[in-house]
């Protein structure tokens, strides 16, 4: 199966517009989150789905400077726009990201994709009993699956959030999540970026680990927290969006 990296980014976001090119240790925090993707060891290929607005541009002119895919589609509807990526890099297998992820870990990635392949299942991802720090996030599903999704719902929040009419359609679809196995409170912790907060916490995390080793992982940078509290107190007050 030739299995795909989507990517979701735009610069319109609500709570911190142009959030996915600002700069970490001088570079855009896109092309930051790629560079850590291109280790994934079970993925063909990454392309960027981001959208058909003037103000995008500047994703595709990362995407191209950074050598992967892109393909532009509707702002509002992402599940239209995630499909019609991984179509035109012909993916058979979509594993769904988004551009607020820039320490998407490449070995959890891979546990994900390889738990999929080992498994008779339609749907496989770590958020159905999130176990991983928010920011960790990595679902994995057929083209097929999402394809067949686009032709049972128009609504407004299956469409803006790619795989929930998958996940909330268990009767329709087998579902697997993978756990973590790390201490209960670690699900808590918050490494996304859709405030100022966030960005100034994977900002310092960027500035601690990167210098030392550009390929840094989830453990060391459960080590540098552990180490430095006032680091999650920078973005513990944030809540996520609801998605309805």
């Amino acid at each position: 199966m030739r299995t795909v990296i989507t990517i979701e980014a735009r610069m319109r976001s609500s709570r911190l517009p142009g959030k996915v090119l600002l700069p970490i240790l001088g570079a855009p925090m896109l092309l930051r989150m790629i560079e850590r993707l291109r280790r994934v060891r079970r993925v063909d290929a990454i392309v960027v789905a981001t959208t058909e607005h003037p103000a995008d541009d500047p994703i595709v002119a990362v995407a191209d400077r950074a050598g992967v895919g892109v393909h532009r589609g509707s702002e509002d509807d992402v599940l239209g726009r995630v499909l019609g990526a991984a179509v035109a890099a012909g993916a058979d297998l979509i594993v769904e990201m988004t551009g607020d992820c820039p320490l998407a870990d490449p070995a959890v990635v891979d546990q994900i994709i390889h738990t999929f392949a080992t498994n008779q299942v339609d749907y496989c991802a770590n958020i159905l009993a999130p176990t991983y720090p928010r920011g960790l996030d990595a679902q994995v599903f057929p083209t097929r699956v999402l394809a067949e999704v686009a032709t049972l719902t128009s609504d407004r929040a299956d469409r803006e959030h790619v795989s929930l009419y998958i996940y909330q359609h268990p009767e329709r679809y087998r579902l697997l999540n993978v756990a973590s196995g790390l201490a209960p409170h670690v699900a808590d912790i918050r490494l996304t970026v859709d405030t100022p907060e966030d960005f100034t916490l994977i900002t310092a995390i960027y500035e601690a680990l990167y210098p030392l080793n550009p390929r840094f992982g989830l453990a060391e940078i459960l080590e540098l927290v552990g180490e430095r509290p006032d680091l999650l107190a920078l973005n513990q007050q944030i809540r996520q969006k609801a998605v309805r």
